[in-house]
């Protein structure tokens, strides 16, 4: 396993619609513009997955260090895109990306893909805040507006 996880903010609708496709599909696709983000991660895990850490966004609501961390899964790899859309088009999108037509139509540059996408349970939630943070990842005092890399939480458990 890798020393670091990615944290990142994901709607809650696409996180509630992409658990379905990710248990379904082998996993979901969703989309970020920090294409330079993944290709370093892919660099760093040399095809090993690594832990997501998720907590639900809102369009118009900051993030906040306060922001909770309520999902998990893991990271397995990614895919460019010149078009914005993914390569299989919404068969591993969240299926209420669809409602949002720069979702799927030249909004992204790259699509991460999560397997085992689980909410966590409401006692094993944490603030954004507890996590570490790492060099060349987020910084504490600017909450991230899209996936960044902390330190890999050790108080946490990850799916097999």
């Amino acid at each position: 396993m890798t020393d670091f996880a990615i944290l990142a903010p994901v709607p809650l609708e696409h996180l509630e619609s992409g658990q379905v496709i990710a248990a379904a599909k082998g996993f979901v696709a969703f989309g970020s513009r920090k294409f330079e983000l993944f290709r370093d991660i892919d660099q760093r895990c040399d095809g090993k997955p690594v832990p997501v850490l998720i907590y639900p966004s809102h369009e118009d609501d900051p993030a906040k260090v306060t922001s909770m961390v309520s999902w998990i899964g893991w990271y397995v790899g990614s895919e460019e895109t010149h078009n914005g859309r993914h390569s299989l088009g919404m068969e591993h999108r969240p299926p209420t990306t669809g409602q949002y037509i720069a979702d799927n139509k030249g909004h992204w540059a790259v699509f991460w893909h999560v397997q085992q996408l689980l909410p966590l349970d409401a006692k094993d939630r944490f603030a954004i805040s507890k996590l570490q943070t790492i060099k060349g990842g987020w910084r504490k005092n600017a909450p991230p507006r899209g996936p960044e890399l902390v330190a890999l939480p050790t108080f946490i458990e990850f799916p097999e």
